[in-house]
């Protein structure tokens, strides 16, 4: 079995498309094809069921993915390490986040870190804090910023406590609201809701305080990505908790702050294996130890 043979069986996996996987793996694709079918000559299976219409994976494809992807990223993560051995960095930099982070700036750290280490891929995915860890944990993701709330404790990573804040009602410019200086939950349960689906850290935030109060909040807008929520708050249609240190950077909405708002701890998590050397090297750019867990 060679590298560059799982290597197309990974791409064709992705893409479900001999075509496409060829293109994306620079080879023409008649040699991709003839390197998988050696590949499943020596496993003594098929990988792919294909037909002039489609190919699918095969249950022995399903069988083989997992080991075929830690093997390759081994593979990577030890010629990185040859590579930091000597002065280099290089490899990958999967990053993750959610759209809320602001304990640090990951656009301008990604442009100081391109032009320090130009040979390492830099990939970059905005998501729900839970899917993170669990991508970070499977090795999908090398490193991922989090928002949590304080009960959550990610689980199978190595986890960075960055900064904690509370939350602050978010509401349109002239809802009654807007005028306060503060107001507790129990004013604002009766106010419909635009949150994030339920069952995200985001949204857990909220529901727990509200919960803790013995109130019951009506969610009726539920978004996937936080950046959309002003949306909804500026015309009025609902109210929404943020993170303090984010509402500075949102327009046409008026914030208030609550008087028992719940707590919200940024994270950054990566693996327990320890960070990759491109991974060490963009935490020490954005001046995070990589040290001990929080």
């Amino acid at each position: 079995m060679e590298l560059q043979q799982v290597r197309y069986v990974l791409a064709v996996a992705e893409t479900l498309n001999f075509t496409r996987a060829a293109e994306r793996c620079l080879v023409v694709q008649s040699a991709l094809s003839h390197q998988i079918a050696r590949l499943e000559q020596e496993l003594g299976a098929r990988l792919f069921e294909r037909t002039s219409r489609r190919v699918r994976l095969t249950a022995a494809g399903e069988a083989f993915l997992p080991a075929a992807r830690q093997c390759l990223e081994a593979a990577e993560r030890a010629a990185a390490e040859v590579a930091a051995a000597v002065g280099e960095v290089r490899g990958r930099l999967a990053v993750g986040l959610i759209s809320t982070v602001t304990a640090v700036d990951i656009p301008v750290g990604l442009r100081e870190f391109r032009g320090l280490h130009p040979q390492v891929r830099i990939s970059l995915r905005v998501g729900a804090s839970k899917n993170l860890v669990e991508q970070v944990r499977e090795g999908e993701l090398d490193v991922a910023f989090l928002g949590l709330p304080t009960t959550f404790r990610p689980e199978g990573v190595t986890a960075r406590e960055l900064a904690r804040g509370r939350l602050v009602a978010a509401v349109a410019p002239d809802h009654p609201l807007a005028s306060r200086g503060r107001v507790p939950l129990r004013e604002l349960a009766a106010e419909p809701f635009v949150d994030l689906p339920s069952g995200t850290a985001g949204r857990a935030q909220t529901d727990l305080a509200f919960a803790a109060a013995g109130l019951v909040r009506d969610v009726a807008f539920e978004v996937d990505e936080a950046s959309y929520i002003p949306r909804l708050v500026g015309p009025g249609l609902a109210v929404a908790m943020l993170p303090a240190a984010y509402v500075p950077r949102l327009t046409g909405i008026a914030v208030v702050e609550v008087t028992d708002a719940p707590v919200r701890i940024e994270t950054v998590v990566w693996p327990r294996t320890g960070p990759t050397p491109a991974t060490a090297a963009f935490l020490a750019l954005l001046g995070i130890p990589d040290t001990a867990p929080a």
